[in-house]
């Protein structure tokens, strides 16, 4: 089977690009041709197919970090967030040029536009989305702003509280701009020219039905994790570990506050895109905690940490849409301390695989981090159950089954075929 991937960067950094090129690696290893679809940047991996990706815009992983936005740079980012003609017609060539049997998206919005998917209904190429957060619902795609926390407002009708909030980088004219991109893709009835979507947590599968997409074109298929260490050897030692993006709605407020005024050790893995690292570390200075940030990392850089640190911690404020720092945590054999909020309690089974606490209770979640540090062997048998639910339920070959079937029913339906 000939697959087009998309997806609007072709290099990682974070956590829809791990599992894009995951799934590519596991797509090839079965015997399939898998065509990329991109972005021009300097970070790209070398492809063969690199003529076809979409012109460069800044060359930064995110807008917000361009330092100087010119009016050409600006105009071509508006454009692609609304319905972009170049990428419509480079995708219609790259079709007519390769003739895949199918299209399967990660991330569009924002850097390609929705403009592909007309050109692949154009010729005749069945299509399908995976769903990694809420861009279709929500013009910021978190359901969460900094002056309300988690909000659902768009989903319920309600614009202008884009605008309100100042939802899309703290401002008004971006966020009228978002929302009116948003507007137009209702209006063009975008989802209604997918085929089906992939959508990993059942949580995120129930906003989309309550948006207006039917249910017979969603399809819970879990994210998986590419184990390359079998039965990896690990050691607990006295530490905590957060890895991911160091923003507000990652609840790192919350977190630090709770290792704040102990004795046990906190290690922080990531990056800031808005300066809030600074904030974290500011808000620390002449307290007494044993908090380690440790920068941005690459993954085989992060894995040691993961092998001895005693347990991870996923405080999300926002509705996380199954991060695979659980499943990496998992693969690892290391418990998760979660928010029981939104997703992450499909992943993190109480006292099975990890521990809950209230959403941004400091206390609730101290007294957790408290246990794991008492319960050194508890936290040792929870992160043995994760690794064998990533073996059962989380493997390449799960997700790789599922994945076909829908591609098969999906490629039959387009083609007539009962």
């Amino acid at each position: 089977m000939k697959i087009l991937l998309v997806n609007y960067r072709y290099f990682i950094s974070g956590g829809p690009e791990r599992y894009y090129f995951n799934i590519k690696e596991i797509l090839e290893q079965n015997g399939h041709e898998v065509i990329p679809f991109s972005v021009k940047s300097s970070r790209n991996l070398k492809n063969d197919y690199e003529k076809y990706f979409l012109d460069i815009v800044d060359d930064e992983v995110y807008f917000a970090q361009a330092k100087k936005k010119t009016p050409r740079m600006i105009l071509k980012s508006f454009t692609r967030m609304f319905y972009s003609f170049e990428a419509k017609r480079k995708m219609r060539q790259l079709i007519r040029d390769t003739r895949p049997d199918i299209v399967y998206i990660m991330q569009m919005h924002n850097k390609i536009s929705p403009s592909i998917v007309d050109a692949a209904r154009a010729e005749g190429v069945p299509v399908i989305h995976r769903i990694s957060d809420f861009q279709y619902m929500c013009p910021n795609a978190l359901f969460y702003n900094d002056k309300c926390g988690v909000c659902e407002d768009c989903l319920k009708g309600k614009r202008m509280s884009c605008v309100k909030y100042r939802c899309v980088l703290n401002s008004p004219v971006y966020s009228a701009i978002k929302m009116a991109a948003k507007w137009l893709h209702d209006v063009m009835h975008v989802t209604k020219k997918i085929d089906a979507f992939v959508v990993p947590s059942s949580f995120t599968l129930e906003r989309l039905k309550e948006y207006g997409i039917p249910q017979n074109k969603l399809y819970h298929i879990p994210t998986f994790f590419n184990l390359k260490e079998i039965d990896p050897e690990v050691e607990y030692k006295p530490f905590v570990l957060f890895v991911g993006r160091i923003e507000k709605q990652k609840g790192l407020m919350t977190l630090v506050k709770a290792f704040e005024n102990t004795e046990y050790n906190l290690k922080i893995i990531g990056f800031s895109n808005d300066g809030y690292e600074d904030e974290l570390k500011n808000y620390l200075k002449g307290k007494k905690h044993n908090i380690e940030f440790l920068g941005r990392k690459k993954f085989e850089e992060i894995v040691p940490y993961l092998k001895s640190c005693l347990c991870t911690t996923v405080p999300s404020e926002w509705y996380d849409n199954f991060p695979n720092v659980i499943l990496e945590s998992f693969a690892y054999k290391k418990a998760v301390i979660a928010t029981d909020f939104g997703s992450l309690p499909e992943l993190v089974h109480e006292n099975q695989t990890g521990l809950t606490f209230k959403y941004a209770d400091i206390n609730d979640f101290r007294s957790k981090i408290k246990f794991m540090f008492d319960n050194a062997d508890k936290a040792k048998k929870m992160g043995e159950n994760g690794y064998k639910q990533v073996v059962s339920s989380y493997s390449p070959q799960q997700h790789y089954k599922q994945l076909m079937e829908l591609f098969k029913a999906v490629i039959d339906n387009k083609k007539g075929i009962n």
